[in-house]
């Protein structure tokens, strides 16, 4: 018997391994799990080369869990070890010091055991005590068995083990007594295990019996040894695609399409991708893209892996060319992870692009599903924006689809304004903006469907890459100023006239965090007497800062909307004309009282417009000053007029309600008034 310490130049191996990979304590099973399939397949290795005479036998990997005991064990029959091996692949661990391994890989968590020989190491996170009974392959070896408590100090002896390969038990420690339960081995096994390439049984099969479920004598297999990505997509049917998606996410819809990758130079990588349906898009979830390492379980936080917009699919990647053990800024500046990065985005375009040109009818059908993968892939790299300007749908409000260079072809006739730029409209909700919509399809305008949370930055980036082109919402402005064929004559009003009106509807406006600028517009007779818009500007702004997108102010900024009034509409010339006969003998008097004072003023000003505000004598100041206070009190009399009339007026509140009714901004008590007037006022 061999009695030792185990080769590390502190004794602070044991106390690391349970306290700094404990967040990643569960993946201990997968790491000894991997390490019987590399001994398996060693085995394999062997025997091929014929230096293994004789029979493999069954290489099944066997698990079991005993939770009275709380005890779990691994056994294999691959190439087992000496005990000069045990000594130098378990007693000997090459670290200069721990306190270095520490500080190096303390950020690491995942993937760096098995690379750096703590593999079975790992088994101390969860274990008081650890036993190996191994017998290796070689003729005449002996069998032995080692132990270890979770100190440096171990025992290694020779053992009475008949069969070829490997046993590890671990004696489970008092915190970590659920990993000897069935259902917590079960479903470890499932997520890290589910697809290495040798058979792993844990269990026995079941079936119905008087009454209730009972073992059988089959060996229940958890993993699939030969999955489909490691196949070649000409033995493949869609069929078996779509099965492996359902086996991978059991509750999800079937996907819209799959990629096969599967390239060997200048890395190794295979692998299926799916693009999936999005029923409802603020659902959107990312990390469903599994990492694999040979057929082992890695990681499903793939961020730095594939491209951004990429993590939004589905499916698998494996390749041994990802270093796993190394930080996210190393794997941000891999020459490997670059070139793997860059060929998954063009697999995906490629495929795309492939769907587009063969299956056009197909391609449309997915766009809405397929949109927002696309729109986040060409916001967020310059590269695939590039590929898919060729084969990105733009839909209209009749549930056409057109390619970029198509609509430009067809709109460009009728929608090019009168600075040569081409004018391309869009609502991001038909229903809500219907009348605008009509407004626009009445003059022989097309208006294009921009629904996706994404848009109103997908919006900026189409205007900055198309020429001589801008975007602007159907309910942006009225349709002959979205499309602005000539110079539209202003109304002839006195700038007293203008803020009358603007005083009108500001009054009777609602005032909750908002701010109401008020125009008086020509717009023809037929045309609705008071339209409220939102500029394209700010509202394109404020909605990509609620995004996120580095624009916060705008979002902190109050609503702010236009309100047009037509002064050719017959309403608002009624309005105006009852207005007038209310309050013009008041106005009148007003204004003749304004004269003088004004005239006054102006004289002041003109006498001191070259001197500084201490060198004016102060008498000259004080009747400047009193001269404006009585022009305020009397301009405020006049408003306070056309408050009055404002707010008594039912016709000017019922086109004011019946603009904000078309905006869905008329609601509660607001609502309710406009209801009770509408039934008055028939």
């Amino acid at each position: 018997m061999q009695k030792g310490k185990i080769g590390v130049t502190t004794e602070n191996i044991f106390p690391i391994i349970k306290k700094f990979l404990y967040s990643d304590h569960e993946i201990f099973l997968r790491e000894l799990v991997a390490n019987a399939v590399d001994a398996t397949q060693k085995l394999k290795a062997l025997s091929s080369t014929g230096e293994l005479k004789g029979e493999l036998g069954d290489l099944t990997i066997r698990v079991e869990a005993d939770p009275d005991n709380k005890t779990l064990k691994i056994i294999d029959r691959g190439i087992g070890m000496t005990a000069e091996e045990v000594d130098k692949y378990i007693n000997q661990i090459a670290f200069s010091s721990a306190g270095e391994f520490l500080e190096k890989y303390k950020d690491q968590l995942n993937g760096i055991i098995g690379h750096f020989g703590l593999g079975f190491y790992s088994s101390f996170m969860v274990s008081k005590k650890v036993e190996i009974n191994t017998l290796s392959w070689k003729d005449g070896a002996r069998a032995v068995r080692w132990e270890c408590a979770g100190d440096p100090e171990y025992v290694l002896e020779e053992s009475d083990r008949k069969e070829r390969g490997t046993e590890i038990t671990l004696y489970l420690d008092d915190e970590s007594g659920d990993f000897s339960s069935k259902d917590k081995v079960q479903a470890l096994l499932g997520k890290y295990c589910k697809f290495m390439p040798v058979p792993i049984a844990f269990g026995k099969e079941q079936e119905w019996k008087d009454g209730k479920y009972v073992d059988t004598d089959k060996d229940k297999i958890i993993n699939e040894t030969n999955p489909l990505w490691t196949r070649k997509p000409s033995e493949l049917k869609e069929e078996d695609y779509l099965d492996f998606y359902r086996n991978l996410y059991p509750m999800q819809e079937d996907p819209l399409f799959h990629i096969h990758l599967n390239v060997d130079y200048p890395f190794n990588l295979t692998g299926v991708l799916y693009f999936p349906k999005i029923k409802d898009q603020m659902e959107i979830t990312r990390n469903k893209i599994q990492l694999y390492c040979n057929q082992v379980f890695v990681t499903d936080s793939v961020e730095n892996i594939v491209p951004d917009f990429l993590t939004l699919l589905h499916g698998v990647i494996d390749s041994p060319d990802i270093p796993l053990n190394v930080s996210r800024s190393y794997l941000q500046s891999d020459s490997n992870v670059k070139k793997i990065s860059t060929y998954i985005t063009k697999k995906v375009a490629d495929r795309l692009e492939e769907i587009f040109k063969k299956e056009r009818t197909v391609f449309e059908e997915k766009w809405d599903n397929l949109k927002i993968f696309i729109e986040y892939g060409m916001l967020s790299d310059e590269k695939f924006y590039e590929r898919a300007e060729k084969f990105a749908l733009l839909k209209n409000t009749e549930g056409k689809y057109f390619s970029y260079d198509e609509y430009r072809t067809a709109i460009e006739p009728a929608q090019t304004d009168k600075n040569k730029k081409v004018v391309y409209l869009y609502t991001n909700d038909p229903v809500a903006q219907y009348s605008y919509v009509e407004n626009a399809r009445k003059k022989g305008y097309d208006v294009l469907v921009f629904d996706c949370q994404l848009d109103a930055h997908f919006v900026n980036l189409l205007e900055s890459k198309f020429k001589d082109a801008t975007f602007a919402r159907v309910d942006a402005d009225f349709i002959d100023k979205l499309i602005q064929k000539e110079e539209i004559e202003k109304p002839n009003l006195t700038e007293a006239q203008m803020r009358d009106i603007s005083t009108m509807f500001n009054c009777v406006m609602p005032q909750k965090d908002a701010h109401y600028n008020v125009v008086v517009e020509n717009l023809g007779e037929n045309a609705a007497p008071v339209l409220i818009t939102q500029s394209e500007f700010m509202r394109r702004y404020k909605e990509m800062s609620a995004l996120g997108g580095g624009m916060n102010f705008y979002g902190q900024m109050p609503d702010s909307y236009t309100v047009t009034v037509n002064y050719q509409n017959p309403v608002i010339a009624r309005i105006i004309e009852d207005k007038n006969k209310r309050t013009s003998s008041e106005i009148e008097a007003i204004e003749q009282d304004l004269v003088a004072p004004k005239a006054e003023l102006a004289a002041i000003r003109e006498n001191i417009k070259d001197k500084k505000e201490d060198d004016i004598d102060k008498s000259i100041r004080d009747s400047r000053d009193e001269l404006q206070k009585k022009i305020e009190e009397l301009e405020a009399s006049r408003r306070n007029l056309v408050e009055s009339f404002a707010k008594d007026s039912d016709l000017l509140g019922q086109v004011v309600d019946l603009a904000l009714l078309s905006n869905n901004m008329l609601k509660g008590e607001a609502l309710d008034k406009f209801v009770k007037r509408s039934l008055s006022l028939l």
